[in-house]
């Protein structure tokens, strides 16, 4: 692990505490803070899910509001589906944490990941934010303190300069199962001491998180709590607009991406991650949908955890995604390996076919033949180790 995450740019601090959210014997760190020392331009974007957890349902409220200073996270419980109660349990959390770094609630965001259904020991929780302790170098504790099936923090950052100053970006991500496009659980917190205006800042997310936490797929599942926050200090001077405005949201996408391939490749029961990359659509929306159901489907995916040639379900997941799809038009090629070439089998060695998908890193090259549409998506394979995740979570 390398980086500082969070507090990679300027005017931002970190920390965590063990709260004891989900076991009250625990020492681990699973309530977060994160403040900005002045008000941020603030953007964000949450899970497509209907069913939508209170911190989200609150940090959209704030958002709305104006600029952010900060906010407070914990594992543990998702908050989700627990009525009228989860949104006054969201709520406190914020009025803790501006009163712990004296700001207003509606300056604060309010994220958690967990255990669905489950409501928050607030007698634990609002203590314990009063406990945490920002500094520049908390932001390992941070990370870690938003974890659930996680086996590592996910950290990112760059740096760009801008007008001939230096700007950074910087990032952390949770997830590791219920991980699928439209916002994969997923929590992403992106800082940049850059200087954004709400327009700006709203547009550079949306379109980072697209070809990042949206172009990859653990298990086709989405959560209630998913969520993508940038919060832009402005404490590097420099004017995300005109010239800058390009390199900037190349270094936002860059760290989006390195953030997105360490989630999938930290997938619950991961051993493998591949790339699916579609060109020939008929559109970008068509290669969009086609990569994008190939990832996630489970015949592909258990057919690379077992190396197994069936190279067929690629095509037939393709084929079902809602992209137009014209078999006699189409190849397909693994590792470099063509196994479908226009409309009819390569004829490839079984074994070699074998051999591309025992790497711990595929790449499949999907050619539809259509037009000049493409796109790319990643995914991970489905392992027995993810079954026995999933059934034993909450036991």
């Amino acid at each position: 692990m390398s980086g500082r995450g969070v507090t990679f740019a300027r005017g931002f601090s970190a920390g965590a505490v063990a709260a004891g959210v989900r076991d009250p014997s625990s020492e681990r760190p699973d309530l977060a803070l994160l403040v900005a020392d002045r008000p941020c331009v603030a953007a964000g974007v949450f899970t497509s899910n209907q069913v939508i957890a209170a911190p989200c349902v609150v940090t959209r409220r704030h958002l709305a509001a104006g600029p952010l200073r900060g906010l407070v996270a914990n594992s543990g419980s998702a908050n989700a589906c627990t009525g009228e109660r989860g949104e006054r349990d969201a709520l406190a959390m914020a009025e803790a944490a501006a009163r712990t770094i004296g700001a207003r609630a509606a300056e604060m965001a309010v994220a958690s990941t967990g255990v669905i259904g489950v409501p928050l020991p607030m007698e634990r929780v609002l203590p314990a934010i009063a406990a945490v302790r920002p500094s520049s170098g908390g932001w390992e504790d941070f990370a870690r303190a938003i974890m659930t099936t996680d086996t590592r923090p996910k950290l990112a950052e760059r740096e760009v300069w801008l007008r001939g100053r230096p700007v950074r970006v910087g990032g952390v991500a949770k997830g590791a199962g219920m991980i699928h496009p439209d916002m994969a659980t997923l929590l992403v917190f992106l800082t940049t001491d850059a200087r954004l205006d709400a327009a700006t800042a709203d547009r550079a997310l949306r379109g980072a998180v697209a070809g990042s936490f949206n172009a990859i797929s653990v298990d086709g599942d989405t959560s209630t709590n998913d969520m993508a926050l940038l919060l832009a200090s402005g404490a590097a001077e420099v004017d995300v607009a005109g010239d800058a405005l390009e390199p900037f949201a190349q270094a936002l996408g860059e760290v989006c991406h390195d953030l997105a391939l360490q989630v999938v490749a930290d997938g619950e029961g991961a051993t493998k991650v591949f790339a699916v990359r579609v060109r020939g659509a008929a559109s970008a929306e068509d290669a969009r949908k086609a990569a994008r159901t190939v990832t996630s489907s489970s015949l592909v995916k258990t057919a690379i955890h077992g190396a197994d040639p069936n190279w067929g379900r690629i095509l037939a997941a393709a084929g079902r995604s809602g992209a137009r799809v014209d078999a006699r038009r189409a190849s397909v090629l693994i590792g470099g390996l063509a196994v479908f070439a226009r409309g009819a089998p390569a004829d490839p060695d079984p074994a070699a076919v074998r051999r591309a998908f025992e790497s711990s890193s595929i790449e499949i090259d999907l050619d539809l033949g259509l037009g000049q549409g493409s796109a790319t998506a990643w995914g991970c394979d489905l392992s027995a180790q993810y079954v026995r995740i999933n059934a034993e979570y909450t036991t």
